[in-house]
């Protein structure tokens, strides 16, 4: 919320709860700056076609792009065990947003993996960090229920 609050400080931003649902919330933010700001646009094609990647003057803000790539992990992402080591992944069909992820997590430290995986009639892209990933859910607050 805090990093929403510093991209948007005249905007006004909600949290939606569901009845009956405590694991979860939604955010709602009204601005009419959105359509600028989004990397894909309504009704030209999937998000895959459209092939997003993240805005540039968020990738070149430090505070922006640690709440971007938290966001990102938050919902194409996943915190697992393999072999008794901790993993984060984040998983995603458009290679630019996954290429993305990789060069920002560099940025910060880490040391992702990036890997390919045909399905069907493309490729799904995994940016994997396998070092220091309490130090990633630490820095980026993650929390995966």
């Amino acid at each position: 919320m805090e990093g929403l609050k510093i991209a948007l400080p005249k905007n006004k931003i909600s949290i939606v709860r569901v009845p009956g649902k405590d694991t979860f919330f939604n955010i709602s933010i009204y601005s009419n700056k959105f359509a600028k700001w989004m990397p894909w646009k309504v009704g030209m094609g999937s998000k895959l076609k459209q092939s997003p990647r993240i805005p540039l003057w968020i990738r070149k803000d430090r505070v922006l792009a640690k709440e971007c790539i938290r966001g990102l992990l938050q919902t194409d992402g996943c915190i697992y065990k393999d072999r008794g080591y901790q993993m984060v992944n984040f998983v995603n069909y458009v290679e630019p947003l996954a290429r993305d992820v990789e060069v920002i997590l560099k940025e910060f430290g880490f040391r992702p993996t990036f890997s390919r995986l045909p399905v069907r009639n493309h490729f799904k892209y995994t940016v994997r960090v396998a070092r220091d990933t309490h130090k990633l859910i630490k820095t980026l607050h993650l929390y995966k229920a």
